[in-house]
């Protein structure tokens, strides 16, 4: 059952769109649920797809095409490393390497303690600070180096 404070929420973004587009507000749904949660279970879906009055499918599709959504528990930190092309080209390959062995889990998996989660992303769409990675879809690193992962984890470990 979804939240008062995410019904609320996904109210006011209903109010961009003309009433009989509710599905238009379902990307914001998902991503309201994720915030207050940590992640989206398929409990979460089948009440957004209620919500919004659309098939339970509609939602799941956007929800497993899009790689900003957690289908699982991912850590109190999600690390998404880019794995298009340019970053690829640019050493993404290095950067999960480096946080392969720093963290001790490799993509889609989450640290022992819960701290961090690991996950590859398509093109994030800043291919000139290549390569990258984004800290729980919010905040956006670039020109990663092994050492500058080391300051961006030591930073996180704080928190």
């Amino acid at each position: 059952m979804l939240s008062l404070q995410i019904t609320a929420l996904i109210d006011k973004e209903l109010k961009k769109y003309p009433a009989d587009q509710r599905q238009s507000a379902v990307m914001a749904a998902l991503r309201f649920v994720q915030d207050e949660k940590g992640w989206i279970a398929s409990a979460d879906m089948a009440d957004v797809a209620a919500y919004l009055g659309m098939p339970q499918m509609a939602v799941y599709e956007v929800a497993t095409f899009y790689h900003m959504y957690n289908l699982k528990p991912m850590g109190k930190h999600t690390l998404t490393v880019c794995t298009n092309l340019s970053c690829q080209l640019c050493g993404s390959g290095d950067t999960l390497e480096h946080l392969n062995k720093r963290l001790g889990i490799g993509l889609g998996e989450v640290t022992p303690d819960g701290k961090y989660g690991l996950r590859e992303g398509e093109c994030m769409g800043a291919c000139v600070d290549a390569p990258l990675l984004t800290i729980n879809n919010k905040k956006m690193c670039g020109r990663l180096t092994g050492e500058k992962i080391d300051r961006i984890l030591a930073e996180l470990d704080k928190q």
